[in-house]
């Protein structure tokens, strides 16, 4: 290569490299023309939690009015909030020979401004089924009446009272789901301390 040549081609790589960082300033010194959001959207479906067995209550308060009171007894009463029993498991995931239910029980009803408290034997309840499927084979429980009534059955809502039940969760499961609901009452002596009192009533589903 002569010597001529060599020259050419260094001051052609020279004013290469001068156009390219003449480029890049050009590159920094630009201005900024507005910007533009993009909103990025997904939709993501719920997963449903395939053969499960579970409950849910249509409400989470009650509220007990003065009905039926006599001079030695006063009597409240209102309604328990629906209870649904929902099964969407395959019968092969139902364990053989079980049954479900749900019971109730009562904390004792604590005064708002100090009155002595209402025992939880004084409150009791009358199941009854909203919709117990075709087949039949659910069942209510029995009326638990109060300490202020008579009979086996006047204890209140003290300890894991029934509100309903299946004995067979694989013959109802087809069927899916199960409403039931319970007339409250509550009674105590005459000489009840006036006010307002709140109880907690704990229902739980068993299988």
């Amino acid at each position: 290569m002569s010597k001529a040549s060599l020259i050419a081609r260094i001051s052609a790589a020279a004013a290469g490299t001068a156009l390219l960082a003449g480029v890049a300033g050009a590159a920094m010194a630009e201005e900024n023309h507005g910007d533009q959001d993009v909103d990025v959207n997904v939709a993501i479906a719920q997963i449903d939690e395939p053969g499960i067995l579970a409950m849910s209550v249509a409400g989470t308060t009650t509220t007990l009015t003065e009905t039926g009171s006599t001079p030695t007894v006063r009597q409240f009463t209102g309604s328990l909030p629906t209870v649904t029993v929902t099964d969407t498991r395959l019968p092969d995931q139902i364990p053989a020979g079980a049954g479900w239910y749900v019971i109730g029980s009562s904390t004792d009803f604590a005064g708002a401004t100090g009155q002595p408290a209402i025992g939880a034997g004084h409150l009791g309840w009358s199941p009854s089924l909203i919709d117990g499927g075709e087949s039949g084979q659910v069942a209510e429980g029995d009326v638990v009446q109060t300490v202020m009534d008579s009979g086996p059955n006047a204890v209140g809502l003290v300890d894991k009272e029934l509100l309903a039940l299946a004995l067979n969760s694989t013959a109802i499961a087809p069927e899916g789901q199960w409403t039931a609901s319970a007339g409250l009452f509550l009674r105590t002596p005459a000489t009840v301390a006036p006010g307002n009192y709140t109880a907690k009533l704990t229902l739980s589903l068993f299988e």
